[in-house]
């Protein structure tokens, strides 16, 4: 298992990970950051610095308990960090509590600096070419997968952890499991890699064996202190200090010296790392640490405390005088071997063309140098490395921050254009949104006019179709809040719970899904109006969540604890009859009349027959524009047709059919063929004795698509149905009877079920 883990939920592409990265071993996807592990030096900067904490360390604590469990003996090692992460309790105190979780021992890793110190001093006397301590795993990772030129230079000695998990192996002749206790994230990675796994089984960080000790509820202050195991260390307590490596090696260090020299955290070790590449210096010795302030500085540090009081805690436990219990098998135990190998694990990446990176910088509107800002939101020092990193795929144009600012101002431009582009069209319509001039229709926009300015609940009623919604935005207009926003909402069209999450929001991690907090339309609608069409439909969990937020003027996200005030003016629509909602239980009676303040019922199409003319012409000049074709007008047979037809479907279905016909038309003006034959057949009933002697062609029309039909669907009947052997008794092709099916509306099988039916 890789040692860092992203959580994609937590993460927010804030590039901050890229930004801390000093390999820049980091992948952007489309929805987070993914760490690129043959690139990762395990610094744990990602972690550090991410706000949202979607960088964490995979958790060890699972494999600790498995072991502890398993009846074989296990040795813990802590860290020589230690005292500076336990201050509130003694060693001898945290070795009591490590037995109750099942160790057999205890020993301190400050044991291992003194078995590889002696192998750095032989080191130092033989050096033939510069030397790069290896006793810190990022810097070792550092060179082997960024830095391969420098492998020969690393020191070939272990680091005091694999040192002290094999000496430990020996002495248990491989029969103990031995877990490494430390607060050094790229441990982590030493424990997997293959010159040197097999020493520690499991590295712990100091935050995991603390949660192990408060979930077996072990409150270490309170315990008898028992001794440590092994060896007593001395000068090794002092190897995590600033430049106490030195000092626990036995190596004699002079600040003015430049053939030993020691550097400590990232922007140091770089650039000592980048000087040795280049050959712009030859030391004898270098000896890095990758986090600053030494081991007491790492990701896994005690946060809580100072630099100063982490160092003083290490001091004093160096020169106190611990408690031991040392076995004859640790005196007798031969030596180990020390010695490790390097491997080149260089992940090579694609390197871009000059026109390559010119093509990048176009991209995000970087054609002069000039435009290249270098601004460094993206996580790469120039805008020329954020390009190199695009074309490799570690980076995506999205990251450039100045090129996402100059799209949102073009964005907002274009928006505020087409707000006032809406603007001025609204100014000009005007009422002419409900269009009519029928007693019903008037009336409605009357009542629109009184209501629209006060702040009162409107129920919309009427037929699916009718214009209900029309209705909400006009009392909109009149109202005080024009200037604000209009939210509408159909009921039926979001599932109940996502209804609910819509209109009053939720809070991050309520339910499945929910990986940030939203906020609901009942908010954003504050100040202004909410429109609910097909309030009828809503459950009655959520007809209550309405009732309070009618009652009191707030609402509560779903899995929040807070109400929030909201101050809305509601407009609800329905279809349905709620005073049989009421009586039949299905709608709640307290709501209703809440709802029910000011009733405004739209009027059907049927019952609008004056005004139909006015609404055909109205709806062609819309399909006219939309369809981007010169239609004079509508003849007057089919204006007539449209009259006698009893449109169930009311203004939603005349649009679609004058729409239907300006596309069917292939003349300038739409004719009663090119609407659907119901109409003819409503046209020729009521015109069946009246004739325009003017034109043959006209009259005759309607008549024979009526005779049309009805031999059809004699022919279908004879055949019970059978659609082939219908086309054998017409004596007509059987594609050609087909189209005539589909011309009339009918099916074989229907009509043979109607003959029976009549039967």
């Amino acid at each position: 298992m890789y040692p860092i883990v992203t959580i994609t939920d937590h993460c927010r592409k804030c590039y901050s990970c890229v930004r801390s990265c000093p390999v820049k071993a980091i992948k952007v996807e489309k929805s987070y950051t993914e760490i690129i592990a043959e690139r990762c030096i395990g610094c744990g900067n990602c972690m550090s610095h991410c706000p949202q904490h979607a960088k964490v360390i995979a958790d060890n604590v699972a494999v600790t308990n498995e072991h502890l469990s398993s009846g074989e003996p296990v040795v813990a090692v802590l860290g020589c960090s230690f005292p500076s992460f336990f201050h509130h309790c003694s060693p001898g105190q945290l070795s009591a509590g490590l037995r109750r979780l099942g160790f057999v021992e205890v020993h301190e890793g400050a044991s291992g600096v003194e078995l590889i110190a002696g192998e750095y001093r032989d080191a130092i006397d033989n050096a033939k070419l510069p030397l790069i301590s290896s006793h810190c795993p990022a810097v070792v990772d550092l060179v082997e997968r960024h830095y391969p030129q420098l492998i020969e230079n690393l020191v070939g000695v272990v680091t005091h952890m694999v040192a002290m998990g094999r000496f430990l192996k020996q002495v248990w002749e491989g029969k103990a499991k031995v877990i490494y206790i430390s607060s050094c994230i790229a441990g982590k990675f030493e424990v997997q890699a293959e010159q040197t796994k097999g020493a520690v089984d499991v590295l712990l960080t100091y935050r995991e064996l603390e949660s192990i000790f408060k979930e077996r509820g072990i409150d270490l202050a309170t315990l008898e202190e028992e001794p440590l195991d092994g060896k007593e260390p001395h000068m090794g307590r002092i190897f995590p200090l600033s430049q106490g490596s030195f000092q626990a090696f036995g190596i004699e260090a002079d600040p003015l010296d430049t053939e030993v020299v020691t550097a400590e955290g990232e922007v140091n070790v770089m650039g000592i790392i980048k000087d040795l590449a280049a050959g712009r210096i030859s030391p004898k010795l270098v000896d890095l640490r990758f986090c600053y302030d030494g081991c007491i500085g790492g990701p896994g540090r005690n946060q809580a405390l100072t630099e100063f009081s982490r160092r003083n805690l290490v001091i004093s436990h160096h020169r106190k005088r611990i408690p031991y219990r040392t076995s004859q098998a640790y005196l007798d135990a031969a030596p180990v071997s020390l010695s490790r190998t390097f491997a080149d694990k260089y992940a090579k990446l694609p390197t871009p063309k000059a026109g390559d990176v010119k093509k990048i910088l176009h991209a995000t509107n970087k054609f002069t140098q000039k435009d290249e800002l270098n601004c460094r939101a993206c996580g790469y020092r120039t805008c020329r490395e954020y390009a190199v990193a695009v074309f490799q795929g570690l980076a995506d144009l999205e990251m450039c921050l100045p090129h996402n600012l100059q799209q949102l101002e073009e964005e907002r431009g274009r928006l505020i254009e087409k707000y006032e582009l809406a603007k001025r069209e609204l100014d000009r319509y005007g009422d002419e949104f409900i269009v009519g001039s029928d007693r019903n229709t008037l009336e409605v926009l009357d009542q629109i006019k009184q209501v629209g300015p006060t702040p009162t609940t409107v129920l919309v009623r009427g037929e699916s179709g009718t214009g209900k919604e029309l209705a909400a935005r006009a009392i909109h207009r009149y109202s005080k809040r024009n200037d604000k926003p209009l939210v509408t909402v159909n009921c039926t069209t979001i599932t109940d719970s996502l209804l609910e999450s819509e209109l009053f929001g939720h809070k991050k991690g309520s339910f499945t899904g929910a990986i940030m907090e939203k906020k609901g339309l009942f908010e954003a609608a504050h100040g202004g109006t909410i429109f609910l069409d097909e309030i009828g439909d809503i459950t009655p969990k959520l007809q209550a969540e309405l009732l309070r937020v009618l009652d009191l003027g707030e609402v509560r996200p779903v899995g929040g604890t807070a109400a929030k005030r909201v101050d809305v003016r509601l407009i609800a629509a329905t279809n349905k009859s709620l005073e049989d909602g009421v009586r039949e239980g299905w709608f709640r009676e307290d709501l209703y009349y809440r709802l029910n303040v000011f009733s405004i019922t739209m009027p059907p199409l049927r019952e609008r027959v004056e005004s139909i003319p006015q609404l055909a012409h109205y709806f062609l000049e819309k399909a006219r524009k939309k369809l981007n074709k010169h239609i004079d007008g509508i003849e007057e047979r089919a204006v007539s047709a449209m009259v006698k037809y009893p449109w169930p479907g009311n203004i939603r279905e005349m649009q679609n059919v004058i729409e239907r016909a300006a596309v069917l038309t292939h003349d300038e003006i739409i004719k009663l063929g090119n609407l659907p034959l119901a109409f003819a057949e409503s046209y020729a009933e009521e015109a069946e004795d009246v004739f325009d002697l003017r034109s043959f062609k006209k009259e005759r029309e309607p008549h024979v698509l009526r005779v049309e039909k009805k031999l059809i669907q004699r022919y279908l009947a004879d055949a019970g149905g059978n659609v082939s052997k219908a086309a054998q008794l017409a004596n007509i092709p059987r594609r050609t009877f087909y189209r005539l099916l589909a011309k009339h509306g009918l099916k074989g099988r229907t009509i043979r079920a109607r003959e029976e039916a009549e039967d």
